[in-house]
């Protein structure tokens, strides 16, 4: 596994990459002020999945990733996808995830949140609707919450049916910013 740090305004992401077969995104989250990515709550669930060790994770400086790499080419690629997000020039990602980690239910969750569009919002009730559980609403705000690709798996983008913001597992002042990057207004 190969790790590195992005910033993003005052915050910054872990970004983690799989050599495994072809190279797989396995995480891109938000990392808690002054937490390093080994702190990052898929890197448990991560060695179990796989059979890791600590050291089966190099971190790797940004400005020393290699195109040459492909696991660093992935990173390099998503970190250039991120920054364009952050800029108002990319709306979607294209990036190869591994979703293997979550359960099907969560996959199903995943997949649909990658569904909304950007600069829009939908509700817990309505995400639970469109994945067939009507009245799971708490199940796929549990699924949310374990979305390992904040960002480009817009989990963002789902708000409560009263038009407030909800939980995000980054923290609300992340969500509210990138809602407000994408345009949207949120009631407090």
């Amino acid at each position: 596994m190969i790790v590195t740090i992005a910033a993003a305004e005052s915050h910054q992401l872990a970004l983690i990459a799989s050599s495994h077969s072809s190279p797989k995104l396995v995480e891109v989250n938000w990392l808690q002020m002054g937490d390093s990515w080994h702190s990052s709550k898929s890197i448990p669930k991560l060695k179990k999945h796989y059979g890791l060790v600590d050291q089966d994770f190099t971190f790797i400086a940004q400005n020393s990733l290699s195109k040459i790499e492909p696991t660093e080419a992935l990173l390099i690629e998503a970190l250039e996808q991120l920054t364009a997000y952050f800029k108002g020039e990319r709306q979607a990602f294209d990036l190869p995830l591994d979703i293997s980690l979550g359960t099907d239910f969560q996959q199903r969750v995943w997949q649909q949140l990658q569904k909304i569009p950007h600069g829009e919002t939908i509700s817990y009730a309505t995400l639970a609707q469109r994945v067939g559980n009507p009245k799971g609403y708490r199940a796929v705000a549990n699924a949310n919450g374990r979305n390992p690709f904040s960002i480009i798996i817009p989990c963002h983008r789902v708000i409560a049916s009263d038009g407030k913001l909800g939980g995000y597992t980054g923290g609300l002042d992340k969500k509210e910013y990138l809602l407000a990057l994408e345009g949207v207004e949120v009631k407090r």
